[in-house]
């Protein structure tokens, strides 16, 4: 059996598809948005990232919403500070409120 990946891979692999993301949102269709948030939300659930996982269960549901550019766009503006978060439990519900406030 292979040894786990360390956190800091996991990151980088993360931090790649985010970029991926970013980079592509305009020419995306929304149901590629939420099948790459959902492999990001998968992921991050797997390495126990929850205010990574929460941010990206919400972007892949309102991807495929009306307003989903902006939706998107404001997820994407709070991944880094979910990637990099250590008080995962907190940590979501602070940017998940955020986020809530940037889209209302």
């Amino acid at each position: 059996m292979p040894a786990p990946e360390s956190l800091s891979v996991v990151r980088t692999r993360i931090g790649e598809r985010i970029s991926e993301i970013e980079q592509r949102v305009a020419s995306l269709k929304p149901v590629d948005i939420a099948a790459r948030m959902e492999a990001i939300r998968s992921l991050a659930s797997e390495y126990g990232m929850a205010a990574l996982e929460g941010l990206a269960d919400y972007g892949a549901h309102h991807a495929l919403m009306p307003g989903h550019r902006t939706a998107t766009r404001a997820c994407l503006s709070h991944m880094g500070e979910a990637l990099v978060s250590d008080n995962p439990a907190h940590d979501r519900e602070s940017i998940l409120a955020a986020l809530a406030i940037q889209l209302h």
